[in-house]
């Protein structure tokens, strides 16, 4: 089965329309989903470049991802890599909301990634929540990882509220939401999968999720050992989720057909 940084420590606030807006949408799972949590303040800093719609530089020459999201990606120099529709006008965007700009850098988790760009929330001088206008705009996903997951709950609803609207991204085609029965042409994509659990079972310490009859060839989500207590701590039971319509986010892998690893609760939406 399958920079010169000058530090100057100033409050970190997700915009109240993000946080309502958490509790008006779709059920998320997940603790993030709860609550507003605080941010270790890291700074301010003048952004000097934009590489992409997700990442920058700032004025001292570190790089900046900006956790929690996945922009549409550009070539960036990587042979025969295909730009994804709207890289473009996602860069710009984050261009117009922070080049040249002081910006305000929060922490909520692991500090830097390997290849040492800085995994940072960002605030303009009048509080904009950067990664919130970027999803807001619909010119970014969320993206998260077990060990950065602050504010991926507010996150969530501003994402959904652009993909509602159809903005950026959700009015085109090749970032639509996959349906679980039919993902034959995604291997190896990062995509959001919609489906109703059909079974629940655990095989040597590893519980899947199954979405249809054949485990050797339908969509599953696993989730090993460890992760799964992650869900536990969240009093998310996988196994009261047979029957129930959910959503998925990650990368496609195939191991028996098409399969997402669940890390972390915050992948899951329960949809009914």
């Amino acid at each position: 089965m399958k920079t010169n940084i000058h530090f100057r420590f100033l409050p970190i606030h997700v915009p109240l329309r993000a946080v309502i807006g958490l509790f008006l949408s779709t059920v998320w799972c997940g603790p993030a989903s709860t609550g507003t949590p605080t941010l270790e303040p890291g700074g301010d800093a003048t952004v000097i470049e934009i590489v992409d719609g997700d990442t920058l530089r700032l004025a001292d020459g570190q790089q900046v991802r900006l956790v929690g999201l996945q922009a549409p990606k550009l070539p960036l120099g990587r042979p025969n890599f295909k730009a994804w529709p709207l890289g473009d006008e996602a860069k710009a965007a984050l261009a117009e909301l922070t080049l040249h700009k002081r910006i305000q850098l929060s922490y909520g988790g692991r500090k830097s990634d390997r290849y040492g760009r800085l995994l940072a929330h960002l605030h303009d001088s009048g509080g904009v929540w950067i990664q919130g206008e970027m999803l807001r705009r619909g010119l970014a996903r969320v993206y998260s990882f077990p060990d950065n997951r602050h504010l991926v709950g507010p996150m969530l609803a501003a994402e959904r509220e652009a993909r509602i609207a159809g903005r950026g991204i959700w009015g085109h085609e090749f970032y639509r939401i996959r349906q679980a029965e039919r993902l034959q042409a995604d291997n190896g994509t990062f995509q959001l999968v919609e489906g109703r659990v059909r079974d629940v079972a655990t095989v040597r310490g590893r519980t899947y999720l199954n979405f249809g009859a054949d485990w050797r060839k339908d969509f599953t989500i696993a989730v090993s050992p460890r992760d799964r207590r992650r869900f536990e701590k969240a009093e998310i039971g996988l196994t009261k989720l047979k029957g129930r319509l959910v959503r998925v986010r990650g990368w496609l892998i195939w191991r028996n057909g098409p399969m997402i690893e669940a890390t972390h609760p915050e992948q899951l939406e329960v949809l009914e």
